[in-house]
Formats: structure tokens, sequence, C-alpha cells
């Protein structure tokens, strides 16, 4: 069924108005043509303004989420410590433990060397966390800058440790004389070499794990803030669509004289924006707050059909309680009455249901067609806009589907899963 362009709609109502009424002065058709345009300026100041904030609230958003993203990098600064103090204290036991034992094997006497080798190790452990802190400092940097601080911290602590290490020797054999041996320095200075690159290329990667997790969490914030945009700009889409059909019956209704009928309507109208601009677009509403706002839009389409439409509502209560997305029977509940009630002269009857299959929650929209509208159906705005929405908020768990039933009747069903408050 669907909504046809604009233009199409205006057209038809236009040309409906002409052959019903008598053929007003021009006095006063100059006059409800300037009503018409004072009502279609408000609406596109109205919907205007609401973009605008909406443009804004996403600006603001962004801004949040900025903020939130700077937090969480300075929050991972105390788990980075923590975790390299922890890997530091193991990395050199592990090379306490290994040079006791190849020095032993070798036929040094491990008690009498743990005093040199735990110094050695205490000194490299305050070495590594230095090495750390300048490689934490270049953590955004590219892969080959790494590789080179990694190169270069470690020939640079490399020869430190190897000459700390021959003074630990003087000072274990002295009185002794202890000889500089450039062989054995060499040995030393080669594997503390090996030493320090192990450690900064094990630094770098405990980096990157962390990284990896903090890019997760920034693309997981993006997407839901995203989807929250286009959730809202799917909204913002729905609103000017309603208030334009909405203003054009009530503009009908003055100018067919229906003075108190129009009064009611706008008040109804009031009350419907009241409720609807409080809502958060993001935000889920319990389907019974869903159908107290659709019975107060069908008091509007009341006021215009007073004799031809009837509304019945076949909900468990059970199912009251479950949680939708706000306002997304509004454009089902409007199509039924634009393609029903609106399309010929008869009574129809709309039908609002819900019930649960397992985990996912049913709702459709039902209401007779006219003889004249029974042609193939098509998505107009209001039903493309629902299936964005279902397709958007809950991404292959939730469907819309909207086909005629034969002979006389059209069906709009969409389904998600069963939410709780």
């Amino acid at each position: 069924m669907g909504f046809p362009p604009r233009g199409v709609v205006l057209g038809r109502a236009i040309q409906k108005a002409m052959i019903a009424r008598k053929p007003m002065p021009i006095e006063a058709r100059r006059g409800a043509d300037e009503r018409r345009q004072i009502s279609a300026n408000g609406d596109i100041g109205r919907t205007s303004g609401t973009r605008h904030l909406g443009l804004r609230r996403d600006n603001k958003a962004m801004m949040q989420h900025a903020r939130v993203v700077a937090g969480d990098r300075d929050a991972l600064a105390p788990t980075i410590r923590r975790v390299t103090l922890r890997l530091g204290l193991l990395y050199w036991t592990a090379t306490f433990l290994t040079d006791s034992i190849v020095w032993g094997i070798a036929g040094v006497d491990p008690l009498q060397s743990a005093g040199g080798k735990l110094f050695a190790c205490t000194a490299g452990l305050l070495m590594c966390f230095a090495i750390s802190a300048v490689l934490y400092r270049a953590r955004d940097a590219a892969v080959a800058i790494k590789a080179l601080i990694c190169f270069g911290a470690a020939l640079v602590a490399a020869p430190l440790f190897a000459l700390l290490d021959f003074g630990i020797y003087v000072f274990c054999v002295w009185p002794q004389p202890a000889h500089f041996v450039w062989v054995d320095f060499g040995k030393t200075l080669v594997s503390c070499t090996a030493n320090f690159f192990g450690w900064s290329c094990l630094f770098v990667a405990l980096l990157y794990h962390f990284q990896s997790r903090e890019q997760e969490k920034r693309l997981a914030a993006s997407r839901e803030e995203a989807l929250a945009a286009q959730m809202r700009a799917l909204r913002y889409q729905i609103n000017p669509h309603f208030l334009f059909n909405t203003l054009n019956s009530i503009a009908s209704l003055i100018e067919e004289g229906e003075a108190k009928r129009a009064e009611r309507m706008v008040l109804a109208l009031s009350d419907f924006l009241h409720e609807t601009l409080r809502l958060d677009p993001s935000h889920d509403v319990r389907l019974g707050e869903e159908l107290a706002l659709q019975q107060g839009y069908l008091e509007i389409e009341r006021e215009r059909f007073p004799s031809r439409l009837r509304v019945e509502i076949a909900v468990p209560d059970a199912l009251r309680a479950c949680l939708v997305p706000s306002l997304i029977l509004q454009p089902l509940v409007e199509n039924a009455v634009k393609h029903g009630v609106s399309a010929g002269p008869g009574s129809v009857d709309i039908r609002i249901g819900a019930e649960r299959q397992g985990g996912q929650l049913h709702l459709w929209v039902e209401n007779g067609v006219p003889e004249e509208r029974r042609e193939a159906p098509g998505m107009g705005i209001g039903l493309r806009n629902v299936a964005e929405r279902i397709e958007a908020r809950f991404a292959g768990e939730g469907s819309f589907v909207a086909f005629p039933i034969p002979p006389d009747r059209f069906l709009a069903s969409l389904s998600m899963p069963v939410r709780f408050a």
C-alpha cells in the first residue's frame, strides 16, 4: 500500500475539496490560501528547528563521546603500569633462575653468586622500566619508529648492564685482582642486548594488546552513536510527515466551517505533540505507552471521520510491559487511516494486535481497503521508515512486512525480540 508522494496527496486533497464544497468568493479563497501558507511556513519552521536541535544534540553527543574516549585512554595507564610491573618481575625472575641453573652447571655455586645476580637483576628490572616508559610515550608512533626505539634502547642498556655486571664481579672477587677480558665482556654484551631487545618487543606486544582492546571499545561506542543518530534522523522524517497531514486536515475543517471540530482536533494535536516531543528517539517505551500514544492520534482522526472510523485494540495485558521503539506504530496507524478511511466513503475498521511467539514479539495493524484502492501495495515514507528503524535497531533479529489480504484487507506487521523494562 504505502504513501504516495506528498505532491500527489496534496493534489488529491485539493481536488476533493473543490468538488465537495461550493465555489468560494475570490477574497475568501485568497484568505484561505494565505492561512494555508502561514500554516505551511510554521510547519517548515518547526521542522527546521527540530532538525537543528537534532544536529546540536548529535554534536553534543560526539563531543561527549570524544571526552569518554580520552578518559578511557587515561584510565588505561594505571592498568598498564600494574601489568608491566608484574610482567617485569616475572621476566627477571625467570632470568635469575636461568642464570643460576646455567652457571651452576658451569661449576659456580648458585648460593654464593645469588647476591650478585639478585642485584644485577634488580638493576636490569629498573632499566626495563625505563625502556617501557620511552616506548609508552611513543605508543602512537609507526611500527618502524617503535622498532628503532627497541634496537636503540637495547644497544644503550646492554653496555651499561655489562659494565654493572663486571663491577659486581670485581666486588665479589675482592680482594683478589679482577681481570677485564674483552671476550667475556663481548659475550655478556651480546647476551644483554638480546635480553633487553626481547623485553622491548614484549612490551610493544603488550601495548598493542591494550590498544586493540581500546580500539574495539571505541568502535563499539562509535557504532552505538551512529545507530542513535540514524534513529533520530528517521524520527525527524516521520514527524514532519505526520504534521503535514494533520495540519492539512485542520485547514480543511476550518474551510468547511467546522470550527468546533477543528478546535477539538487542535487540542488533541497539542496533547499528542506534548507526549511525543518528550520522548527520546534513542530510548524504548512500554507497549502500553505506545498504544496510548496511538489512541491519542486516532482521537485526532476521529474528529475527521466521526462516524466512519472504528478501532479495535487486541493486546494482552501481559505484553503491554514489553519494550518497543518509540512511535514505531504511528506510521502503520497513519497508513491505515490514510489508505483505509480517507480513500473511500464507507466505514473502515482498524485493528491493532500483538502476540508473543517464543522470544519474538509480533505487532500488526490491519485495516479495510476500499475497492478503488485495491492496487498493488508499495512502500511509502512511513512504511520505509519503519522497515529502516527495525533493521537499524535490531540488525537481523527484527522484521517488517506489509501486504494485502484478499479480498479487502491490508496488513502491516513487524516483529522484534521480546524485552521487558
